[in-house]
């Protein structure tokens, strides 16, 4: 094929992606190396680099190409060694080895070492080149595709189905969240047990520009006081009693993300010191090592307990409280977000009848009224849980009252234990009702059957 065929033939099969092909070209021979970047360039979509020598090349794998052509005889360095440091530094490029020698057991051994391709030198050199690209170009846009395609869908799903809700509350955490993923303050969630502390740290995790990165959790009320610094920070082989390897820790793991400690109230005031000093220096020494492992980690804490009570009490150090305080976020018990309760038992019971192959089930308008009544004092986690079993003993299409069981020991009638006037019971209903509907006062009125008047003058004199 002549090379007007070639050129003609680039031009009319060109896959466009979203940005230009980098593609890296590596030949001593000076007139081949214009030859190529000639034909290549004609195409807009291929931005090249040329280089003379194997050194030159790796100087800047920090550009990040997609694409190598690799002459196997450059005069510096042996073809197998810049192979080695192209897939060892970025082992997604495609590298395509170009060689004078025709010889079956090279190409082999070349290709089985991580090239792409194994093009010789002749005629046809160019044609194949051109083909081999091509399909690379092919390869990198459905990558590309793919990606964006995963974090479009990333973060619809963390937005739309893990923290789901509309109360004023909620669209507040949702404006944090946001500004917390726009930047790399320290983040501290607070909230009871099962209101979706985790989540919210995803959710910031995932829209900030560490989503790529690892996100590593661990509950620090879950590990041995005694263990917890090995898991923090790692340990050598023989650091201490059935230490048989070396083991990174968990600030190791989420190098270049996101750490989330959930529960930090329950960390011993021992390991506070040494993990406020990680967060000063940046940097942490695995056990039994005197090595000083540098660390790039955005920190997001969470807990159940008031932090600020406890740094009064002297349970948790005051410098790393004001450490950690960064952004707060506060997440309401469910009992507080209204129709909230409804949105997320629609998802759940939804998402269980897909997942178990189940005919779609519905609540009753008495399930609902049941399920509103109720406190959840397991929270979010605790609703999922009862619309699941609700799901599974429904007989028909429809969860009615006699299918949702509670089993917490914490009910509404928990009330009538405190020392209360008729008067300040009454105000404490209509208080929670109002929280229960957004402050809907009409919808209030009507599902304890009182006079919006009553709830309006009760708010007036000061009583709610």
């Amino acid at each position: 094929m002549d090379f007007v065929n070639l050129n003609t033939l680039m031009q009319n099969e060109t896959t466009h992606t979203e940005r230009p092909l980098k593609i890296f070209i590596a030949e001593d021979d000076i007139w081949y190396s214009e030859l190529l970047q000639h034909h290549l360039t004609a195409n807009p979509d291929n931005e090249i680099y040329v280089y003379n020598s194997g050194k030159a090349l790796l100087k800047d794998l920090h550009l990040q190409p997609d694409v190598i052509t690799l002459d196997y005889t450059l005069p510096d360095m042996m073809g197998d060694e810049v192979l080695n440091r192209i897939k060892q530094d970025i082992p997604e490029c495609h590298v395509i080895a170009i060689s004078g020698q025709e010889n079956i057991a090279t190409a082999v051994d070349i290709l089985k070492k991580g090239a792409y391709d194994y093009i010789v030198k002749n005629d046809e050199t160019k044609e194949r080149l051109w083909n081999s690209i091509n399909n690379i170009r092919k390869n990198v846009s459905l990558q590309n595709e793919l990606q964006h395609l995963k974090e479009q869908i990333k973060g619809k799903y963390l937005k739309n189905n893990l923290l789901i809700g509309s109360c004023d509350a909620m669209q507040q955490v949702y404006r944090l969240i946001e500004k917390g993923a726009a930047t790399q303050i320290v983040v501290s969630i607070s909230g009871e047990t099962g209101t979706g502390k985790e989540l919210v740290a995803k959710g910031i995790h995932y829209n900030s520009e560490r989503a790529r990165a690892p996100f590593i959790a661990i509950n620090v009320a879950s590990i041995p006081h005694d263990l917890l610094e090995s898991e923090l920070f790692g340990y050598e082989k023989g650091a201490f009693t059935g230490a048989s390897t070396r083991r990174s820790g968990k600030f190791e793991d989420a190098h270049g993300g996101t750490l989330f400690l959930d529960e930090i109230g329950e960390m011993p005031v021992s390991m506070q010191a040494k993990l406020l000093r990680v967060l000063q220096e940046k940097e942490i020494t695995r056990l039994g090592s005197s090595e000083v492992v540098k660390v790039d980690v955005r920190i997001i804490v969470a807990t159940n307990k008031n932090l600020g009570e406890e740094t009064a009490r002297g349970n948790f150090r005051e410098d790393l409280y004001y450490r950690l305080l960064g952004l707060p976020i506060n997440l309401p018990p469910l009992c507080e977000r209204g129709n909230d309760i409804l949105i997320l038992a629609k998802h759940f019971l939804d998402t269980f009848c897909l997942e178990n192959k189940f005919p779609r089930k519905n609540l009753t308008p008495e399930a609902k009224d049941k399920l509103l009544f109720y406190r959840f004092p397991g929270n979010v986690r605790e609703l999922k849980a009862v619309i699941e079993l609700a799901a599974v003993m429904a007989d028909g299409s429809q969860i009615t009252p006699t299918d949702i069981t509670f089993t917490a020991t914490k009910t509404p009638t928990d009330l009538l234990d405190q020392d209360l006037t008729l008067q300040e019971y009454d105000a404490r209903i209509i208080r929670h009702y109002l929280n229960r509907f957004d402050h809907n006062v009409i919808e209030v009125a009507k599902r304890l059957n009182i006079g919006k008047s009553t709830i309006y003058r009760m708010i007036k004199e000061g009583k709610i």
